[in-house]
């Protein structure tokens, strides 16, 4: 019997989350997600899938957010007419999350045509609309922790709570008759697993006795410093009061779900307390406001020590759903705070904010999440003095702030223990959901001290390997690889080009006069035609 995986998205890259099983019964995914980052990683969003999505039978999704979810509705508009199976958690989050998606990609593929009209070039079209996500939530069957569920025939599997977000599972897989000796063959894919001193969320839980672990590595070579929950709080205040002492606003680019919750339940618990001073917190995120009366109605299941319900209800925060109050809020000056999505900064009203703040000393951007390669977010934290937001040059002289103890991944130290109470491992362990760096950190803390290292393999986009074998085997040549390994973990020419149009402004800005501005721009002209 042969059970094979395909790593058809977050291999080599945090994003685009998607593991494609086959089987004699059949074809299973795991998770099917959108990828974000550099335009090169986008553009395999609009592409075909490296399957055919009207052959899976059944997906099975770890958690709600869109690297994970995001390219559901496309699958189901392409013929996939299955069940995907999910916590109720991440069931009542997506049934907001991915219309929200559909939303976002009509808007923007509509600003796009707009510019593409004007330029004479061809217009394009969504991914799936608002409708298709829609369409795809009646797809969406509830399973519960911890229990067993027949996922297609002669494939069982059982959900674990992550850790990492409201709903969030690891899944375990069991392949009847694909082990030693007929026994089951016992696979884990991992999901996101959460920190330890999460706010909202309990630890992460998860059996133990596998053949193969499938695990994130997005922080694997990260040691962060013991962080609880108090002094998260504490190290929040310090940026908080920080900014009032500017005498300008916190901006922060946060993702809709969870992250958006804990910063509102730490800031108003702050602001309750005396520790910073009081000031209107803008929810501008419409996601962001319906995914928080998901977590009201499942309360229950968070950290029982918080009153979720009551701080959500909190009268500093003010939602502003509609397009006419976001816009309301640019009227403020001085001393505010604005969460808005996305987290990294690559979509939704964020950017607006950005664009009307950026430029000016007296505000804060606090990054509070991973940011992945080729993200407006990744350029910010890592320095840049312009950044091109909707084709404008905008100079950055805010205070950016990298503040990544909410994370909702857990650390490297977590990662390993977390793998090692997964032992006895027998076949191996693949690392997915990481860059380059980050999978080769976990490698290196795990191989020989927690399995051998020869058994710790880092899938590259697209491949294969077929899991029955003593130890996993690859197959090359049965598939069709849709990008070469490098333009996976690179910055692709997209980025490129607004790095070299930032630099040729800033050399003309800074040329002594006329004279010197002519003679940089023959010299542009002379290297684009050398005929000249």
């Amino acid at each position: 019997m042969s059970v094979t995986i395909q790593f058809c998205g977050a291999a080599r890259t945090v994003t685009g989350s998607c593991y494609l099983f086959q089987t004699p019964a059949g074809r299973m995914l795991v998770d099917c997600g959108l990828f974000q980052g550099s335009k090169t990683l986008k553009a395999l969003n609009y592409g075909a899938f490296p399957f055919n999505p009207a052959d899976i039978r059944v997906v099975l999704l770890t958690h709600a957010h869109i690297d994970h979810s995001g390219l559901l509705p496309k699958l189901i508009r392409d013929g996939f007419d299955g069940s995907i199976l999910a916590t109720r958690g991440t069931i009542d989050l997506c049934s907001y999350m991915l219309p929200d998606a559909g939303s976002i990609q009509e808007s923007e593929v509509a600003a796009l045509n707009r510019r593409n009209v004007a330029r004479g070039r061809a217009e394009v079209t969504p991914i799936y609309t608002q409708a298709d996500a829609v369409d795809s939530l009646a797809a969406f069957q509830p399973v519960e922790y911890e229990t067993w569920v027949d996922a297609m025939p002669g494939v069982r599997v059982r959900y674990w709570n992550a850790g990492h977000l409201l709903g969030s599972a690891s899944i375990e897989i069991e392949f009847a008759g694909a082990g030693q000796s007929g026994a089951p063959l016992r696979v884990l894919m991992s999901g996101d697993i959460g920190p330890d001193a999460k706010l909202l969320q309990p630890d992460p839980e998860a059996p133990a006795g596998l053949d193969y672990v499938i695990c994130e590595s997005t922080y694997g070579p990260v040691d962060r410093p013991a962080i609880t929950a108090a002094t998260r709080r504490a190290h929040l205040a310090e940026q908080v009061r920080t900014a009032h002492a500017a005498a300008g606003p916190l901006v922060i680019p946060a993702f809709a779900v969870e992250r958006t919750q804990e910063l509102i339940v730490d800031l108003v618990d702050l602001m309750e307390r005396g520790d910073v001073p009081a000031a209107p917190i803008f929810l501008d995120s419409p996601l962001a406001i319906r995914a928080t009366e998901v977590f009201r109605q499942h309360a229950a299941a968070l950290n029982a020590d918080i009153d979720v319900a009551r701080v959500l209800a909190s009268p500093h925060l003010r939602f502003t759903e509609t397009v006419p109050e976001s816009k309301a809020i640019a009227r403020f000056t001085g001393y505010h705070i604005i969460i808005a999505g996305s987290g990294m900064c690559e979509a939704g009203r964020i950017r607006h904010h950005l664009k009307r703040w950026l430029w000016q000393k007296n505000a804060t951007v606090l990054l509070s999440g991973f940011q992945a390669q080729g993200t407006l977010g990744r350029f910010l934290v890592d320095g840049a003095k312009a950044v091109r937001i909707q084709g404008e040059e905008i100079k950055v002289t805010a205070r950016i702030v990298s503040f990544d103890e909410y994370s909702g991944h857990a650390d490297g130290p977590e990662l390993a223990r977390w793998i090692a109470a997964r032992r006895p491992i027998k076949r191996g362990v693949f690392l997915v959901h990481g860059e380059e760096p980050a999978m080769a950190g976990l490698a290196e803390r795990i191989g020989e001290r927690i399995v051998p290292a020869a058994q710790v393999f880092r899938p590259i986009l697209d491949d294969v390997y077929e899991l029955t074998t003593a130890l996993p085997t690859p197959l090359d040549g049965t598939h069709r690889r849709r990008l070469a390994p490098e333009a996976v973990v690179a910055l692709d020419w997209h980025n490129d080009m607004s790095k070299l149009v930032l630099d040729i402004n800033d050399r003309i800005d800074a040329a002594a006069d006329d004279r010197a501005r002519g003679v940089i721009i023959r010299r542009l002209r002379r290297a684009l035609d050398p005929q000249d």
